[in-house]
């Protein structure tokens, strides 16, 4: 895609959306890593209300290894694919305990050795917790993207990070990140997207294509 039209979409999401930040409530680095990783497949609105609790009772990765499993279990219970989650919670806790000083680590190859970390949620850390510029593809970006056609339709979640690493200047790789988000969040819905009212449409391809095939349902109907 051509410089201008990039620009052209970051700027119309910066306007749509200049406040979008990290929606998952945390106080500190290794509570958003417990965060990140429980949001896998789960909404951040549901995440949110299982961690109000959560981190009033665990506020250490000590504490996450002092309980037995099934307790912890418990504790997310709300949050989809709960048993493997809080495996991976515990594992991750005896690591940084045993290895980095009970500290989540600010560097993005260390974060991706951790169990239950993978790419997105290493970039959401990194960028969110220490600053450090980075593009994490969630579901909402990955539409997103492939829709105003900033990443080809047939490419990988780690494609879409790199075409849009390449194609968004550095300095905005994380607020980017947020802004994309939000448009797929609350504007650009994998099921009913506003086409109508977007700004982008003139870029986007499946909104042209919605647009049509609702113009053609029209004037069958007339």
């Amino acid at each position: 895609m051509k410089a201008e039209a990039v620009r052209h979409i970051l700027d119309s999401i910066a306007v749509m959306f200049p406040d979008a930040h990290c929606e998952l409530n945390h106080s500190n680095p290794f509570e958003l890593t417990i965060a990140v990783l429980l949001s896998a497949q789960c909404t951040d609105a549901t995440v949110n209300k299982v961690t109000a609790d959560l981190f009033q009772k665990y506020k250490t990765p000590e504490d996450y290894i002092s309980v037995p499993p099934e307790e912890l279990e418990q504790d997310i219970r709300r949050i989809g694919l709960f048993r493997s989650k809080a495996k991976h919670i515990q594992s991750l806790c005896k690591i940084l305990i045993e290895q980095y000083n009970s500290k989540v680590p600010s560097d993005y190859n260390e974060l991706v050795q951790l169990p239950g970390v993978g790419r997105k949620t290493a970039n959401v850390v990194i960028s969110n917790a220490f600053g450090v510029p980075a593009i994490a593809v969630d579901t909402h970006v990955e539409r997103v993207s492939k829709r105003l056609g900033l990443a080809g339709w047939n490419d990988s979640v780690l494609e879409v990070e790199k075409k849009l690493m390449k194609q968004v200047p550095k300095e905005e790789w994380t607020v980017t990140h947020h802004r994309l988000i939000f448009f797929g969040r609350y504007h650009c819905k994998a099921q009913n997207p506003a086409c109508a009212d977007c700004p982008l449409l003139d870029v986007c391809r499946e909104g042209k294509k919605r647009m049509k095939k609702s113009q053609l349902s029209k004037d069958r109907d007339k």
